[in-house]
């Protein structure tokens, strides 16, 4: 792991920086070539790019794109106890969150004129979730994406995730697909499971919202995709800042660093402090940590040194982080006063792991500084709204003449004409 210290120019200088630097790290991949072949081949091209990309001991001709549900079901049943206990705790606390955040009941809205307007929240018909895979298998991710379409309503739940090289679904992850209720799983990955969730094949009927963590190549295509199906947001490497005062521990703090630099290339790392000695002692120890297998080699940390406190806040609000970590003693102040990143963890015993797995908060967030404008996922993402507008006589009367006015003064008058027969029927009702 490289550290490199950035000089304190102010919030958004800093935040401008280090934004530029997972920009180099990471550019966008070009996912247009994937999602052309899937639109114009079908199967043919899921295999064949599975075949390429992930089952790679395989032929295309040798790939089963939908799991069979009885293999979901063995793989809930051979789990290992401790790992199923495990898995159950996160889903329990999930849905308790996921249960909290919901409000389905019908509003009306009864207005001075007479006309009435109801909104209702209803569920989509149909979510993709998407789990990562190629360097590990993510049971977790399952449970963060699949529990709060349960708890929205969703009727159909498709799952897709890439095999190993052997073209076979990790147990763990088909384990949480069975704890979930989820029997379509699909082992497909990468780019093309996404254009495949929006789009259909011959194996896939297509979704409505497609939601789930991914790497690059998945933010592009659900990118692309978007409009053409709802999406949670674009998530893509994982990110992580934390604050630290002179009491942290350098060493919890670079052990939680390294943690997210698990997730692979292109993550936002940064450590932010008033102590220079804790962002040193920080910065040596990550580097020495970062040295472990399976955290990304290529990985940068930022280091800040601030004026104050207040200061690391206004750096928080301004790169909006996927994960915050405020390991400050005064961290509650602090927490109330972030208004932008994904999560936050307030307190020396608060780290992201805790997020990742158990503690109940969803850990599909918004990176690239979309904790501007949205936050975790959960059961909204997978419900929509309808309106119903009841106009009686008597409203129709007292509306139409102001309908006519806007629909002239905008060039539509048959808008105007519309409304105004219904005035002359809503004049006769009232008398």
């Amino acid at each position: 792991m490289r550290v490199e210290p950035l000089e304190w120019r102010g919030a958004a200088r800093a935040a401008k920086a280090i934004r530029e630097s997972a920009a180099r790290l990471s550019p966008p991949p070009d996912v247009g070539e994937i999602g052309a072949r899937v639109a114009g081949e079908g199967d043919a091209a899921l295999r064949a790019l599975t075949a390429r990309f992930d089952a790679t001991e395989r032929s295309p001709d040798s790939l089963r794109l939908r799991v069979d549900p009885e293999e979901i079901a063995a793989a809930l049943a051979g789990l290992d106890p401790g790992l199923r206990s495990s898995l159950e705790l996160a889903r329990a606390n999930i849905g308790a969150v996921a249960e909290a955040q919901l409000d389905r009941a019908p509003r009306t809205v009864s207005l001075p004129e007479g006309q009435t307007v109801s909104i209702r929240d209803l569920a989509v018909g149909a979510a993709g979730i998407y789990a990562p895979g190629g360097r590990a298998a993510y049971p977790s991710s399952v449970l963060m994406c699949a529990v709060p379409a349960t708890v929205a309503g969703v009727e159909r739940i498709a799952l897709a995730t890439p095999p190993g090289p052997d073209g076979r679904v990790a147990d763990a992850v088909l384990a949480a697909a069975a704890l979930c209720g989820i029997a379509e799983v699909y082992a497909i990955g990468g780019a093309q499971a996404i254009f495949a969730l929006a789009h259909g094949s011959e194996t896939i009927a297509p979704v409505d919202v497609i939601a789930g963590p991914g790497n690059a190549w998945v933010r592009e295509a659900k990118r692309a995709v978007s409009g053409t199906v709802g999406i949670d947001s674009l998530a893509g490497p994982s990110e992580l800042m934390l604050i630290a005062g002179r009491d942290s521990d350098p060493g919890w703090a670079a052990v939680d660093l390294c943690a997210q630099a698990e997730h692979g290339e292109g993550g936002v790392l940064v450590a932010a402090s008033t102590d220079g000695a804790v962002l040193s002692a920080i910065g040596s120890r990550a580097a020495e940590l970062g040295e472990r297998p399976g955290i990304d080699p290529g990985a940068l940390l930022s280091t800040v040194e601030l004026p104050s406190a207040e200061d690391a806040v206004e750096l928080a609000n301004a790169l909006a982080p996927e994960h915050l970590e405020l390991l400050d003693p005064d961290a509650v102040r602090l927490a109330d006063r972030v208004t932008t990143a994904g999560c936050i963890f307030a307190g020396p015993h608060g780290a992201t792991a805790f997020g990742d797995y158990v503690a109940g908060s969803n850990h599909v967030l918004p990176t690239g500084g979309a904790g501007r404008f949205s936050g975790p996922l959960g059961p909204d993402t997978f419900r929509r709204k309808i309106a119903t507008v009841e106009v009686p006589p008597g409203a129709a009367a007292k509306l139409a003449p102001h309908v006519e006015t806007i629909a002239r003064a905008e060039g539509f008058p048959v808008h105007g004409e519309s409304a105004m027969i219904r005035a002359e029927d809503g004049d006769r009702s009232e008398r």
